[in-house]
């Protein structure tokens, strides 16, 4: 194991050196990663089956090709993303050229998580790269196959002066949070959340925080029954219930919820056969200790579905649960598994109600073909994001933010979002130092007097539809350079003391 202290010196000598500075640095980099996912995609498949028993299907789509359209969409726009963002001005900086730059931080850590052992970690790190910072890269010790292999291969692929692995488990990564980083990335659960947060206000570190939480999923008698049914179980096994945005718990009345079991039941059948253990499209639970975990939270209702169990191969069938207690674990952590508690709500505004009263949720669902409570739920409850009549997909869509609210999280990514998170926008204003310039902002300097007073309230003030951007910018400035010349000349004012 490295010593954390050397290589956090070493990464942050080769970002004072500007390494990471040149966007085609940057460029090649990201195509030497996305070579990676290409050319040792069965390695990957491998280490992901190893650890969870993953689908080819499930592998692909949700980790590696996820991750290597990511990087596409990156090398598309780079250019653009990195270019100065110039901003609109008012009459006072007509001659000035204001703009955005976007600055890496510097030394970046990114703390991945063991459900999706590959994206959560490599499309922040892609993020981190694009945006021109050197990384730390820790992958989870706990899927580990796929840590061990991302430590063979990444230092084949990366630049090793500005890009490292870091491997270890809660001792190796409590020593690497006492380093100082210029930002840190970490998915996970939200009570490490706070410990990776506490190491960052050490150094007020600003911080992406990627949590979870229960998620919940209200249906109402408007839903398709069919359709609905296939979402859902289709969202709450990807992964066996391992995922963050998988929905957590259902909200419906009662009668809504003995057709929503018949249909979830006929689906399970659809989808994994008569016998779900079988089926080589259901995962598994990464541990022993999570397994157990979930095997308590079975006892907290009736099952109405599933329930069996075999504790050799850590599967549990999809289940749900009715007459849950409130106040069982299951109603107060999130599940990370393929059991669906339902609860029972008389309306829309009991649904709106029970989720307000419960910490934000990473994600929303609502199944409904009524507009009008789709939209009340929306305006009157807060969380990360919102699909309605699907679940998970949201995160698909790499031109909408992925990040939570509360106790779910704090930042987002996905996209240009990513390239966002990991640059600080630095705000850069160039003024012209000639005799023009001069004339316009010298009514700022001593003595001061009513008229440079109501000369400058004049120039400062906001008025509709006055805003001007680059366009217009050389014809404004140099019409107004020529009023300022003939005030100038023709009213004496010296440059030192206008007005």
């Amino acid at each position: 194991m490295s010593n954390p202290s050397e290589i956090v010196n070493s990464l942050r000598n080769s970002f004072y050196n500007g390494r990471t500075r040149s966007v085609e640095y940057r460029i090649k980099q990201l195509q030497s990663l996305y070579r990676m996912y290409t050319e040792k995609e069965n390695e990957l498949l491998n280490a992901l089956y190893a650890d969870l028993r993953k689908s080819k299907q499930e592998s692909v789509t949700t980790e590696i090709d996820f991750l290597k359209n990511d990087i596409k969409n990156t090398l598309y726009n780079i250019y653009s993303w990195t270019k100065p963002q110039y901003v609109q001005k008012d009459f006072a900086n007509l001659l000035d050229t204001p703009y955005v730059q976007n600055d890496p931080y510097g030394l970046a850590l990114v703390i991945g998580s063991w459900n999706y052992p590959l994206q959560l970690l490599l499309l922040p790190v892609a993020g981190a790269i694009a945006a021109g910072n050197c990384v730390v890269i820790k992958p989870s010790e706990v899927s580990k196959s796929c840590a061990e292999l991302l430590g063979k291969l990444i230092p084949k692929y990366l630049d090793q002066d500005c890009y490292r692995v870091f491997t270890g488990g809660v001792k190796e990564t409590t020593e690497l949070l006492k380093e100082r980083f210029d930002y840190i990335f970490y998915t996970g659960n939200s009570n490490v959340g706070r410990i990776v947060h506490a190491a960052a206000n050490n150094f007020l570190t600003p911080t992406t925080l990627e949590l979870g939480g229960k998620s919940p999923c209200y249906i109402d008698n408007s839903a398709y029954l069919k359709y609905m049914a296939r979402r859902i179980l289709w969202g709450k096994t990807l992964n066996m219930g391992q995922t963050c945005v998988a929905p957590d718990y259902i909200l419906c009345t009662k009668d809504m919820q003995e057709k929503f079991i018949d249909a979830y039941r006929a689906t399970i059948k659809e989808f994994f056969g008569e016998n779900p253990k079988e089926s080589p499209d259901l995962a598994r639970i990464v541990n022993d200790h999570h397994f157990h975990r979930l095997i308590e939270l079975l006892k907290s209702g009736s099952t109405r579905v599933g329930g069996d169990y075999d504790i050799k191969e850590r599967y549990i069938a999809p289940t749900i649960l009715t007459e849950v207690d409130l106040n069982s674990k299951i109603m107060q952590e999130e599940i990370f598994g393929p059991i669906l508690p339902i609860v029972n709500v008389d309306n829309v505004y009991e649904a709106i109600n029970f989720i307000n009263c419960r910490e934000k949720p990473l994600a929303l669902y609502i199944f409904s073909n009524n507009k009008k409570d789709t939209e009340l739920i929306l305006q009157n409850t807060s969380s990360g994001s919102v699909a309605v009549n699907d679940t998970v997909m949201q995160l698909v869509v790499d031109t909408l933010p992925f990040g939570g609210v509360g106790t779910s999280g704090m930042g987002n990514y996905h996209g240009k979002y990513s390239f966002d998170t990991f640059s600080h926008k630095k705000s850069v204003l160039y003024k012209d130092l000639g005799m023009l310039g001069e004339v316009l902002s010298s009514s700022r300097y001593p003595p001061y007097s009513e008229k440079k007073l109501a000369y400058l309230k004049f120039m400062l003030a906001k008025r509709p539809g006055i805003n001007v951007g680059r366009s217009v910018t050389h014809i404004l400035s140099f019409l107004t350079g020529i009023w300022a010349l003939y005030v100038w000349q023709n009213y004496g004012f010296k440059i030192g003391n206008w007005m």
